[in-house]
């Protein structure tokens, strides 16, 4: 953009953003530690300072509409506005202290942006007592009163970890428990399965069936099941819990899913989608037990080649439930219960897998961390899970079963239009992020095809081949992930990029996700030729996006408390590490043994040089010395501090030297000075 061009837009703020008084608009309120609200409009259309006076009992992170009353003028350069609706509220419980008097009590929540105190009358304390600490949930706000609330839970002193874990679930928008309504709806669900529900569906409970799970699930979704056809094909089924069976549309127990819309995992709990009774009892694909599911099937040659598919619901009998570490067993050692099944059916996923590949699917891998946590939810372990073919045997079958159901779906018109439908979509590379990450990559000797999506992903493949067990591994991988769109929801099919596939969507969780659910619906609609689109479905879609980022924001910051946690047991140790992010104020180190990111503060390093952050090359440089501090750069850092209430990691960079010379490890250029010697308390002498 020229001069000329900066100053005209600068002069006429109105037509930018378009707003005009009385404008009603929907958007995000961001509430400052002054107390002070600005609307966020989405699409980058600007924001609208709202005074605390004209929230109309909005709280930070609700979604509401928005009044615009000046559109910003020589007076007020900032537009300002009344919210007239709230349309979603983030957050409707909160944890806090309780302060009872003779008549009445009052809840002080315990939140970092403004927020008025809660009444709670004496009825309602459900046992509190005066300066507890307990949640409390939001039952009555009218205009120009106090919230009125009711005590949800009293918490017990001296458990930090639970009430670090409820924090960050309610501060993320996920209530810590179902409704009365919703449990009542759900006790009276009949346990046993009618007869006439049987004979409308393919029964395929005398066909081998298993599921493959983590050691410690309960909510067993997806089951595979196996036999050899008469021509030499296999018969392979993928069957999936059917939770839209006893999950009826405009029920409260289907209105409280949609709300929640996933399921969300923490280090040492689940905080379910649906009530126990469902996702851990009905639903659940349990051995020995007879299941109904919705399926597809599948004709499939030994070479891997698919003859032929049905979609339908069935009721199965699973024989038996492994974990994934067991498949592991068997496909390694080849021996053990169901052994010649097993290995065909990893077998002809590793086919599958090395197909998609070919096709343009990037090969990202990735590692997961574990805690191991004693009977108290205290971690005294950190592991490193990582994907192999037990879990690439489950995954490829489901991925098979999602691109069926999302191309037979496609397929279908109504009145010469698409059916609304939950596409899972992930758009190509931004070439903003790109450009910078592939010149990264080239002084490392990878080359990038940018000219087209598929030269992209080809490039990414071969950098990761070519990478592997390579020093520079760890960062390509990271950078590279970054450089990719988020996968999300919608109605708007444009293919799934980072899987090469022109249709996708999520049909094979419906116990932990809505949209499965909603796909599951769609699809009996069409399997039944009683189609009725759904207006709502973009809508629905973009609320599930959401509360899965909602979701995934809870899951990292409880297991960055759970590895805080971990590492201030080593406060004053020294660990090898990788730098896994810079900034202009310093840079993260992710430790070796333990995955733990913690921050080198820049101002730790002054008295060794004055360092500039260079972005094109992802690393900080010494303006004397010509040290650098590179992404992917093994170091040696101390930890000095450890914030449990931040979440937060302060590390200490420790200066190693080969013996015999003054070589700096972690790829560091040799110093133009001395190396400071350590003086008392660890700390480093300045020359």
């Amino acid at each position: 953009m020229s001069k000329k061009q900066s100053k005209k837009s600068k002069n006429k703020p109105k037509k930018k953003k378009g707003f005009t008084d009385q404008d009603s608009l929907k958007g995000v309120l961001d509430i400052t530690r002054s107390g002070v609200g600005y609307v966020v409009i989405p699409n980058n259309a600007g924001d609208i300072l709202v005074r605390p006076g004209d929230f109309n009992t909005a709280l930070h992170g609700d979604t509401v509409r928005v009044r615009v009353v000046n559109t910003g003028g020589r007076q007020s350069s900032r537009q300002q506005g009344k919210i007239v609706e709230v349309v979603q509220r983030k957050q409707t419980q909160f944890m806090g202290r309780i302060e009872v008097g003779k008549t009445f009590a009052f809840f002080i929540a315990d939140v970092d942006k403004p927020m008025p105190d809660i009444f709670v009358p004496l009825t309602s304390l459900h046992e509190a007592k005066d300066k507890d600490r307990v949640i409390v949930r939001i039952v009555e706000w009218q205009p120009n009163k106090k919230p009125v609330g009711e005590v949800v839970q009293v918490m017990q002193p001296g458990d930090d970890n639970d009430i670090a874990m409820k924090e960050i679930l309610m501060q993320n928008g996920f209530p810590l428990a179902f409704s009365d309504d919703v449990l009542e709806e759900t006790a009276r669900i009949p346990d046993i399965i009618p007869q006439a529900e049987i004979k409308n569906r393919k029964d395929v409970r005398e066909t081998l069936t298993f599921t493959i799970d983590p050691v410690d699930a309960k909510d067993f979704d997806d089951a595979i099941s196996f036999r050899i056809l008469k021509n030499g094909n296999y018969e392979i089924g993928v069957h999936i819990a059917d939770v839209s069976h006893y999950v009826e549309p405009d029920t409260a127990l289907d209105k409280e899913a949609y709300e929640r819309a996933t399921s969300v995992y923490l280090p040492d709990r689940v905080l379910p989608m649906l009530p126990e009774r469902i996702s851990n009892e009905l639903c659940s694909l349990r051995p020995k037990e007879d299941k109904l599911t919705f399926s597809a099937i599948f004709q499939i040659t030994d070479k891997g080649d698919v003859k032929q598919h049905w979609l339908g619901k069935t009721i199965i009998h699973s024989d038996h439930r492994f974990t994934y570490e067991q498949v592991q067993e068997i496909i390694e050692k080849e021996e053990g219960l169901y052994k010649d099944e097993v290995l065909i059916l990893n077998t002809l996923a590793q086919k599958f897998r090395k197909a998609r590949f070919r096709k343009g699917a990037i090969n990202f891998s990735s590692q997961e961390v574990r805690f191991k946590l004693d009977e108290k939810g205290k971690p005294i372990g950190i592991m490193i899970k990582e994907s192999k073919e037990a879990h690439q045997l489950v995954e490829e079958f489901m991925l098979l079963a999602n691109r069926t159901v999302a191309e037979s779906v496609a397929r279908i018109k109504f009145n010469k239009k698409e059916i609304p439908f939950p596409y899972r979509v992930h758009d190509t590379p931004d070439e903003k992020k790109l450009e910078p990450f592939a010149a990264f990559a080239r002084k490392y000797g990878h080359e990038f095809d940018t000219k087209s999506p598929e030269g992209i992903a080809r490039s990414f493949n071969q950098m990761l081949k070519d990478v592997q067990g390579k020093p520079e591994q760890h960062v390509l991988e990271q950078l590279g992930i970054r450089t990719m769109a988020k996968a999300i929801y919608t109605a708007e099919n444009i293919g799934h990029y980072g899987l090469g596939f022109k249709q996708y969507c999520h049909f094979t969780s419906p116990i932990r996700r809505y949209p499965d659910v909603m796909v599951h619906r769609v699809l009996f609609d069409i399997l039944n030729e009683k189609i009725e689109p759904d207006k709502k479905m973009e809508q629905k879609c973009k609320h599930c996006s959401e509360k899965e980022r909602s979701a995934m924001e809870s899951e990292r910051a409880a297991n960055k408390y759970k590895q805080v946690e971990y590492i201030q047991n080593f406060l004053g140790d020294e660990f090898e590490g990788v730098i896994s992010g810079v900034a202009a104020f310093g840079f993260w180190v992710e430790t070796i043994e333990h995955k733990c990111e913690g921050l080198v503060s820049i101002n730790s390093l002054l008295e060794y040089d004055d360092f500039r952050l260079i972005e094109g090359d992802y690393s900080l440089a010494g303006m004397r010395s010509g040290r650098k501090f590179r992404m992917g750069d093994k170091v040696r850092i101390k930890v000095i501090a450890a914030n449990l209430t931040k979440r937060q990691l302060d590390y200490e960079w420790v200066i190693t030297a080969t013996a015999g010379d003054d070589k700096v490890e972690a790829g560091l250029q040799k110093p133009s000075y001395p190396i400071p010697k350590r003086g008392k308390g660890g700390k480093r002498k300045k020359s």
